[in-house]
């Protein structure tokens, strides 16, 4: 077996809090693009990001919906930002029990960001189109990733010398060659 590539597209949204000025315009687009049917309603306990404000001293955090837990962490550090203490969960991006950011209202669901998948698709995630102050902006790059490590070759023949055992190395050969004609 030798080593091959396989490559990888990574979306991001990269946050830059000193560009935010609160504007909150990323919660209502997003709020908008979820809404049933689509742009009826604008709703920011909706949104799959939220701006952490301290307006006071005029800081603004936006945050995205990440992944849900089901129960809630023992992180229970405090960070100090220009003299105010905000705890851990201010800029955690997780839907969990011990709070009620990222879930939905009324179906009391968790939210994700899921960078405005559409069909057809956006040219960008809505929250980074309507960013005025270029606090959020969209990036796409394709990783390649090279198939070297040794665990990851042994994962491989595993999984290969598993099919040709289940079904014969004709069928298997038979079904990598139709696959690679489709790409």
């Amino acid at each position: 077996m030798r080593a091959g590539n396989s490559a990888k597209t990574v979306k991001e949204i990269r946050i830059d809090i000193e560009k935010c000025t609160g504007c909150r315009a990323c919660e209502m687009a997003c709020s908008a693009f979820h809404a049933k049917p689509r742009y009826s309603s604008v709703n920011p306990a909706r949104s799959r990001i939220r701006v952490v404000t301290d307006e006071i001293n005029d800081e603004y955090v936006p945050v995205r919906a990440g992944n849900h837990t089901r129960t809630e962490c023992d992180g229970r550090h405090f960070y100090q930002l220009n003299g105010k203490q905000y705890g851990e969960c201010s800029f955690c991006r997780a839907a969990c029990p011990s709070r009620d950011f990222f879930i939905e209202p009324d179906s009391g669901l968790p939210l994700k960001c899921d960078m405005c998948e559409d069909e057809p698709p956006l040219a960008e995630p809505l929250c980074v189109t309507v960013c005025q102050p270029g606090c959020l902006t969209y990036e796409e790059r394709r990783l390649e990733a090279e198939i070297n490590e040794p665990e990851e070759r042994e994962a491989m023949e595993n999984g290969l010398q598993s099919l040709v055992n289940q079904h014969g190395i004709e069928a298997v050969i038979d079904n990598l060659k139709r696959l690679s004609k489709g790409q």
